[in-house]
């Protein structure tokens, strides 16, 4: 009897608590839901944090709130334009002889290029121990023990911290931690051509830090010189390079070149904080609008806003430029605002989507992606092919943003292969019959839900260089009619095909049908479908394809070594300039070539080609350059080293609190410009998330019936029992 008076009670206090509540299944305490706090997913858990060695965008999405390189990519002009973040303004360019006399821009005799860099004097570095001094002026922190580390998992419990101004001496100390060899850094053998004195730098402090190391001291950077990397002043940072190279600038705005205080790189050194796993990788210290406060790779990641971030403002456009860029009028709404606007960002891992999917239309997450599984739920295909929201998903307030990235995905032909590669008119028709074969359109529409567009050659959109309409059409692959981009007929396939020796896919040379090999890494139950369409694609010829499955490690010694046919490769811009992408058909970039080290992985090589890249790779936007660049789209075009494949198009979903949300494929630092309104949110949470009480409500009903028969069960046991012995 008494415990079901006790379950009563629990039940009516769950079904009070429950009708009292909000939002019952919220995976957050209501206090950060009501906070302005940005709730966003990570999928993987970061490995490196440091920016030297960080080269992934699961990294990049936290490094680019921490840290601060000395460009930045505008939020919202298009093309994609760098600014100044901690500079008073760009580098100045001095042009240098050999003697290292400043000559003119245009002049033949330029040997060196100088770029100078002039900092502010308020970007100063998020509060952390690294910096705190004692009254003689030493560091506080400089020699923990292992019984002091034993209190710490985080930086930020120690008991005190301080932070100090940004100074050029920062960013020349990144490079130098860029060439040591022991710090793997990935573009190390890319800058050590350019930067003037940093492959012997790099070979030099390499040995040292190995000899430092070994030994189990510390390795202070600041004691090595690198000829062409010099802080002039405490504001001023000069880095000369070898010849021209004006894409070294956009390197300016990658986290590569962020600044990284001596302090920090000494006190992670410490072999107490080294083994409770405290380093620049998981405890990253930097200058800008957000610091990592919370570091739980296998959970969640926490960023708080820098109390100490220097003054920046929301970009404000003119009206020209505000429509040259597409920019609508609610993102100008912030225009000359101080930024950020968001205090908090709490990051969840989610290793599947349909969780993260779920909860995103529960209003727990902000935004996300669209899934293959979740696309008929929230995209209709209009009748012209453009892509809208649902209704189910518009009377949610969700918005879609929907871009082109500056990207693209190729199917290359190996052209050092007795049988698709080569120059001769049989081994260039063979490939010119196979790309117009090998339908991209109906590519996207099975296997990419419309999300991409046809390629019709290496630049994507938004790059210098790429032409909409006509003008931008390959024409070796498609025909315009009407108006419009049309893909010419397999007869006009097959018609190529038999000229370069191969009549309804049959070697006239010795009778047999042909057979060709497809490298792939697609080896999953789901990647079945793709191949066998790629099977079609070539049977559509009377070639037989045969699929070659292998792991990417096999499969990348393959690709190096030039021992594949034909195989799917892929490429997302580093910077925004047609060089980035037209060096992947570089003869000189050749992977057998190179030895395996070249991105050139068809292994293509045009004199002409060659020649053109060379001149264009060092120009300015204009338009000579373009006239060129032109040219060299013509000779690929027509010599088909590539299936252009694919420019893929990203689609985001956003929920109507969440505001300054901008495609912006380049730049990583974009947390600061966005706008969450926790009111409305909490308002559609409650909305969307109401408790169902009915199961409550009878089981409820049904408990107190059982209460109710037992108590009147009892109280007559009582009477036929107890009473009578009474009297």
């Amino acid at each position: 009897m008494k415990t079901l008076l006790v379950l009563a009670a629990l039940l009516w206090v769950g079904f009070s608590s429950v009708a009292d509540a909000s939002v019952w299944n919220s995976p957050y305490r209501t206090e950060e839901v009501r906070s302005n706090t940005l709730f966003s997913v990570f999928s993987a858990p970061p490995k490196h944090l440091d920016p030297v060695r960080s080269y992934s965008s699961n990294e990049w999405m936290f490094l680019g709130q921490i840290y601060e390189p000395p460009l930045q990519y505008n939020y919202l002009k298009r093309p994609y334009t760098l600014e100044p973040l901690t500079l008073r303004k760009m580098p100045e360019v001095i042009y240098l002889n050999e003697k290292m006399e400043e000559v003119n821009a245009s002049s033949g005799s330029v040997r060196y290029t100088k770029y100078r860099l002039k900092l502010r004097d308020d970007v100063r570095y998020a509060p952390h121990p690294a910096f705190v001094k004692e009254t003689d002026g030493k560091l506080k922190y400089a020699s923990v023990d292992a019984s002091q580390a034993a209190k710490i998992r985080s930086v930020y419990d120690f008991e005190i911290l301080s932070t100090r101004r940004l100074k050029a001496q920062d960013y020349l100390y990144a490079i130098k931690r860029m060439a040591v060899r022991r710090y793997h850094s990935p573009i190390l053998d890319m800058m050590l051509p350019y930067i003037v004195g940093l492959a012997s730098f790099s070979k030099r402090v390499s040995s040292e830090a190995d000899r430092y190391f070994a030994q189990g001291k510390r390795f202070d950077l600041r004691a090595y010189d690198i000829d062409g990397v010099e802080a002039v002043d405490e504001d001023t940072l000069e880095i000369t390079i070898n010849g021209r190279y004006p894409q070294f600038l956009y390197w300016l705005s990658m986290n590569f070149f962020a600044p990284v205080p001596w302090e920090a790189d000494l006190f992670y050194q410490q072999e107490a904080l080294r083994n409770r796993n405290i380093s620049l990788d998981t405890s990253p210290v930097g200058t800008g609008p957000y610091y990592l406060k919370e570091n739980d790779p296998n959970r969640r990641m926490v960023l708080e806003k820098n109390p100490c971030f220097h003054t920046e403002y929301y970009p404000d456009l003119s009206g020209q430029e505000a429509n040259a860029s597409g920019v609508s009028a609610a993102l100008l709404k912030d225009a000359g605002r101080k930024l950020p606007f968001i205090d908090r960002v709490v990051y969840s891992l989610e290793k599947e989507s349909i969780p993260l999917w779920n909860k995103f239309l529960q209003g727990y997450y902000d935004a996300s992606g669209v899934g293959n599984e979740a696309f008929d739920q929230v995209v209709r295909i209009g009748s012209g092919g453009e892509m809208g929201l649902s209704d189910e998903m518009r009377r949610k307030g969700i918005e879609m943003i929907s871009s082109v990235q500056p990207s693209i995905f190729y199917t290359a032909f190996n052209m050092v292969d007795p049988v698709v590669g080569g120059y001769d008119e049989r081994a260039k028709k063979l490939r010119q019959a196979i790309s117009i074969a090998v339908d991209e359109e109906e590519y996207i529409s099975i296997f990419m839900n419309e999300r991409g567009v046809a390629a019709q050659g290496p630049i994507p959109p938004g790059i210098f260089g790429y032409k909409e309409g006509r003008e931008g059409t390959n024409f070796t692959v498609y025909e315009w009619r009407e108006g419009k981009r049309v893909r010419k007929s397999i007869e006009e396939a097959k018609r190529l095909l038999a000229e370069a020796g191969y009549p309804d896919g049959v070697d006239e040379k010795t009778g047999k049908r042909l057979k060709l090999f497809f490298d792939t890494t697609a080896t999953g139950p789901d990647d079945r479908a793709l191949n066998d369409w790629r099977r079609k694609q070539f049977a559509k010829l009377g070639i037989e394809l045969v699929i070659r499955a292998t792991d990417y490690n096999r499969f990348q010694e393959k690709v190096r070594t030039g021992k594949v046919q034909l195989f799917s490769w892929g490429w997302n811009a580093d910077y925004p300039d047609p060089e980035n992408f037209l060096f992947l058909l570089y003869g000189g970039n050749a992977a057998v070539k190179t030895g395996g080290s070249g991105i050139n992985s068809s292994n293509y090589a045009n004199a002409e080609y060659d020649r053109l890249f060379d001149e264009i790779k060092t120009m300015p936007n204009s338009p000579l350059r373009l006239k060129k660049i032109e040219r060299m789209l013509e000779i690929v075009r027509e010599e088909a080293p590539w299936v252009w494949g694919v420019y893929p198009k990203s689609l985001a979903l956003i929920h109507g609190w969440y505001g300054n949300v901008n495609a912006n494929a380049m730049a990583n630092n974009t947390v600061k410009y966005k706008r969450i309104d926790p009111i409305r949110r909490v308002r559609m949470q409650e909305a969307w998330n109401k408790p169902v009480l009915a199961p409550l409500y009878l089981s409820a009903a049904g408990l107190a019936l059982i209460v109710w028969s037992s108590v009147r069960a009892y109280r007559r046991r009582r009477k036929a029992v107890i009473l009578p012995e009474e009297k």
